[in-house]
């Protein structure tokens, strides 16, 4: 024990005295080890490790403050009331711009910054009111923007801040490229400016007065800012996936509105609560990223990689995600109103409760997609594929579904009011309880389809084949059957009246306690159907052919027109009072 706390004892001597143990060759600086340094660590006891990496991280916090506050006073030693609006004449800083760009490189230019050192600072910095936080913002970004332009790497060799701090590091054991040097420095400026930037834009005092854009702020000359893009490039240029790796965690409530990032690597980035309206991402690597409840609205996200992705109570209204990939992906609550999803793939993604209204979903695959409670209300969705999709209570009124493909889906309790389903699969589709008025199932596949207790009123079914299909107890009262093919169909308990049942098959169907009441039966098939305990009264049944039909306990009407009607002399369970009044034996 006494050994473990001598040697803790040790390296906070020697740090403030900034010499280096003697027993402990080749270790690195104190900064160095509060970042994900590149060189050899240490190589100690590991109760020992454990203890310095925390203490070092300390330290590391401490001196950054000291320098964060060290950088806002001014000569006078007066900040307090300093307008940077209205800077006073003849104004200047204790520590030049020269020196503070050297100090930043000596702090930050030897590895990327921890996250739990940033949240160490960001508590001295906002807790301590030493610093003032509009200097040091404006002092920092001041910096940000002259490192995006190059202007330190690209400085003559005597004036060169990322060769100086090269051979500072090499002449403490640490191997740092010239390139690394200067990319981790300007990735760490990066990261507190973006975390200045989110605890300013939660603060009233503070929203309007620090405002950073990464990629620049955007005007009406350039529509889109390519600034963050070139950072992105150049520190990817290290290692595939670098930029993301090291600022990613900290993209969180950033404002990147009208940023082109097309191509970017973003994988695994954390944009939660961002601003990327108008911002062009085609083509970028996206998958896994968070942007729960981010603003991506009017975003071009045309063929980028979003499997996985984050997307829960995001805007994506009026956005571009034509041909984008979107499998597995999570968008609950999401808005994606009038969004273009144009072949995009969204299989086995979570849009529950999602907000897909006059969206265009022409030809997307949304197979084993979960929909329920989502509003698809005018959507497009031509050609899409749907299959095994669950639609429970979703809401598809007067959406476009023309050839799409809903087999196995449930879309039970869903409300298809003037939706145009003509020509689409619904094999084994479950519809029942939904509410379909006026809906257009022309020439749609039903076959294995569950339609009980849906509300079909005024519904067309030109040319549909319901053989064998569940219309259980359905509200069929003005829908236009007319040469429909309901062979077999179970359509006991169903509400038939004042329906056009033209020509239409019902051969064998189970009819048992319908209501075809006021409908048109002329040149209807009806032999072997269970007609026992139906309401046929003003029903037209003109050449309707009632061959070996059930009749018990029908009910007719006293003016019913029976001289056209064929098949009766087979009928079974003709009602007396009807045999009578038609002469039947």
């Amino acid at each position: 024990m006494s050994t473990y706390l001598s040697q803790v004892w040790l390296l906070l001597r020697n740090y403030v005295r900034g010499t280096r143990l003697q027993e402990m060759p080749k270790t690195t600086s104190p900064e160095t080890e509060a970042v994900l340094a590149l060189g050899k660590s240490i190589k100690a006891n590991k109760s020992v490790k454990f203890a310095q990496d925390n203490l070092q991280s300390d330290l590391c916090s401490l001196r950054l403050q000291e320098s964060l506050e060290k950088w806002t006073i001014s000569k006078s030693g007066l900040t307090s009331k300093i307008d940077l609006g209205i800077l006073p004449e003849g104004f200047c800083f204790r520590v030049c711009d020269r020196q503070m760009h050297e100090e930043i490189y000596d702090l930050l230019g030897n590895g990327a910054l921890k996250p739990e050192i940033v949240n160490q600072l960001m508590e001295l910095v906002v807790t301590g009111k030493k610093i003032h936080l509009e200097l040091l913002f404006w002092r920092l970004e001041d910096f940000y923007h002259r490192w995006c332009q190059g202007e330190f790497i690209d400085g003559t060799p005597d004036d060169n801040l990322p060769q100086q701090t090269k051979l500072k590091l090499a002449a403490q054991n640490i191997a740092l490229g010239l390139r690394q040097v200067d990319i981790y420095t300007g990735l760490n400026v990066l990261i507190l400016l973006l975390e200045l930037h989110r605890y300013a834009q939660e603060r009233d005092e503070l929203k309007q007065k620090i405002i950073f854009y990464p990629s620049s702020q955007p005007d009406t000359d350039n529509f889109f800012t390519s600034q963050l893009l070139r950072i992105i490039n150049y520190s990817d240029a290290l290692e595939i996936g670098n930029f993301s790796s090291i600022v990613g965690q900290f993209l969180k409530g950033g404002n990147f509105r009208s940023a082109y990032l097309g191509d970017a690597n973003l994988t695994g980035a954390d944009f939660s609560g961002a601003d990327l309206s108008r911002a062009y991402l085609g083509d970028a690597n996206l998958t896994g990223v968070n942007f729960s409840g981010a603003n991506l609205s009017s975003v071009n996200l045309g063929d980028a990689n979003l499997s996985g992705a984050n997307l829960s109570g995001a805007n994506l209204s009026g956005a571009d995600l034509s041909s984008t990939n979107l499998i597995g992906a999570n968008l609950i609550g999401a808005n994606l109103s009038r969004a273009d999803l144009n072949r995009a793939d969204l299989s086995s993604a979570d849009l529950n409760r999602a907000d897909l209204s006059s969206a265009d979903l022409n030809r997307a695959d949304l197979s084993n997609t979960n929909l329920s409670h989502a509003d698809l209300s005018n959507a497009i969705l031509f050609g899409a594929n749907l299959s095994e999709a669950n639609l429970r209570n979703v809401s598809l009124s007067h959406a476009d579904l023309c050839r799409a493909d809903l087999s196995g889906a449930d879309l039970s309790h869903s409300i298809l009011n003037g939706t145009n389903l003509s020509d689409t699969i619904l094999f084994s589709t479950n519809l029942s309880d939904a509410i379909l008025i006026a809906a257009d199932l022309s020439y749609a596949k039903l076959n294995g389809a569950k339609l009980n207790n849906a509300r079909l009123n005024g519904a067309m079914f030109l040319g549909a084949d319901l053989s064998g299909v569940d219309l259980s107890r359905v509200i069929l009262n003005e829908a236009d059957l007319s040469g429909v093919i309901l062979s077999e169909a179970d359509l006991s308990g169903a509400d038939i009246t004042d329906a056009i049942l033209f020509g239409t098959d019902l051969s064998y169907a189970n009819l048992n306690s319908a209501n075809l009441s006021g409908s048109n039966l002329s040149g209807a098939i009806l032999n072997g159907a269970d007609l026992s305990h139906s309401n046929l009264s003003y029903a037209i049944l003109g050449g309707a052919d009632l061959s070996d039909a059930n009749m018990e306990k029908m009910t007719w009407g006293k003016k019913q027109q029976w001289e056209d009607v064929r098949g009766l002399e087979t009928a079974v369970n003709v009602p007396e009072g009807l045999k009578e009044e038609l002469g039947l034996k």
